[in-house]
């Protein structure tokens, strides 16, 4: 009698999905104009709307995502004391600073002026007459020197309450550095600190086990509310902004990562498939970060001395699916309210989109917190944002999934060229999928 072969986590992610976006049409195809329909159950009334879309899925999307996020401040911190003390020069690690956040501009200019390119080639915005009654007022991002301040932590307990990563990153260096000029008693403090980073990775491994039962839930409520008449109506900067974010996302980091190190970008993107699937249904590369560190490490060969610093600047700093968004956005506003913008004014928006992804890093709302200053800088009104709220959703889950792949992308570089990374790892296409499978019956 033959066993039948389990199927991998990729493939059962992508079934979660895929059901979860069949129920969900399901339901709004159930519920179209009858909010308050009800289920006829055993002489009971039951509200599909609050029995299924606000409880059932709701309730198990949220809890997923919750626990991710539980695993974030923790894993962060952890891996990060653990990389930094196990550095033998110090230098490396202003180099490693250097090179990682240096990558990660680049990218991110580099996307948002493939952005501009698209829009200006494709005008998504001509010939377009919209009127929205959504509002839009964008919070206050903070002064270029508050921004410098409010990355030490006064007190680091409330730093990692608040999930502030910028101030945790640089707690957990800090820590790290001081452990490894401790002498024996940094020694044995690390031992400790190497333990937990298992037993949390052990942790990450479960709960991605569980992933597509998440996504299901995820995705369930968000095709069951989504509006599609809404990206009908903006169907046109819709295409622009995800064919971009595909070029972008395949194109540009596949050139980059052969370029650089030599690598096979094919490989690289088959490993990707999980990580860049959590980011789609997340929508967050906060809560993706588990899932990335793992894949990262255990499939992309890099050494946790790297990937400990890369991976959780790059959830923090690295937009380019931002930026992306923000330049064929600056592009669709100017074009509908016939607003003329100059070479200069190009420029500004490739230098402020680049510079705001650090500046506002950790600042609620992020993305759309940058498209305000981006279009305050070229003299656009802020209240076009409101025109392209409604389409967001869905192009927020695809930028995340690529600012996933740019993390990844980046630490792949830094970790070849500091000789912390293992091309068997990486060419290994069964690396780190073993780990992914528990047996919950059998827990030893």
């Amino acid at each position: 009698m033959t066993e039948h072969k389990k199927l991998g986590l990729t493939a059962r992610i992508v079934i979660g999905m895929l059901a979860g976006i069949i129920v969900g049409f399901f339901f709004k195809w159930l519920l179209a104009g009858q909010e308050e329909r009800v289920l006829y159950f055993v002489g009971l009334d039951i509200p599909l709307k609050a029995l299924f879309i606000d409880g059932f899925f709701h309730i198990g999307g949220e809890i997923f995502i919750a626990s991710l996020k539980m695993l974030v401040v923790p894993l962060v911190f952890v891996s990060l004391v653990c990389g930094t003390c196990s550095l033998s020069d110090t230098s490396a690690l202003g180099r490693l600073g250097g090179k990682t956040i240096g990558l990660y501009l680049i990218t991110t200019a580099l996307a948002i002026s493939l952005a501009i390119f698209a829009a200006l080639l494709f005008s998504p915005g001509e010939g377009v007459q919209m009127q929205s009654d959504a509002n839009f007022n964008p919070s206050e991002a903070p002064a270029l020197s508050q921004v410098f301040i409010n990355i030490f932590p006064s007190n680091p307990i409330e730093s990692m309450a608040k999930g502030n990563m910028l101030q945790i990153i640089v707690f957990a260096v800090l820590f790290g550095l001081a452990m490894a000029m401790s002498g024996k008693a940094g020694e044995r403090l690390s031992a400790v600190f190497n333990d937990l980073s298992d037993v949390i990775m052990k942790l990450v491994t479960l709960l991605m086990n569980l992933a597509p039962y998440g996504v299901f839930f995820l995705m369930a409520k968000l095709f069951t509310t989504l509006g599609f008449e809404t990206i009908a109506s903006l169907a046109k900067y819709f295409g622009v902004v995800m064919l971009v974010l595909v070029l972008h996302g395949f194109l540009s980091y596949g050139v980059i990562l052969k370029l650089l190190t030599g690598l096979n970008p094919l490989v690289f993107f088959r490993k990707m498939q999980d990580a860049a699937l959590f980011g789609f249904s997340t929508s967050s590369s906060n809560a993706t970060m588990p899932v990335t560190m793992e894949t990262v490490t255990k499939k992309l060969g890099v050494k946790n001395s790297v990937a400990s610093f890369t991976v959780p600047l790059g959830a923090t700093i690295n937009m380019d699916g931002t930026a992306i968004m923000q330049g064929v956005a600056t592009v669709f506003i100017a074009q509908v309210f016939g607003v003329d913008l100059t070479p200069g004014d190009y420029l500004m928006v490739v230098l402020t989109a680049t510079l705001a992804s650090i500046g506002t890093a950790g600042v609620p709302g992020v993305g759309l917190i940058m498209l305000a200053m981006v279009l305050q800088q070229v003299g656009l009104p802020v209240e076009g944002i409101a025109l392209i709220i409604g389409v967001d959703r869905l192009l927020d889950m695809t930028r995340t999934a690529v600012n996933v792949t740019g993390d990844a992308m980046v630490s792949c570089i830094v970790g070849k060229s500091e000789h912390a990374f293992d091309i068997k790892v990486f060419n290994d296409i069964n690396a780190g999928t073993k780990e992914e499978d528990i047996d919950f019956h059998h827990l030893r």
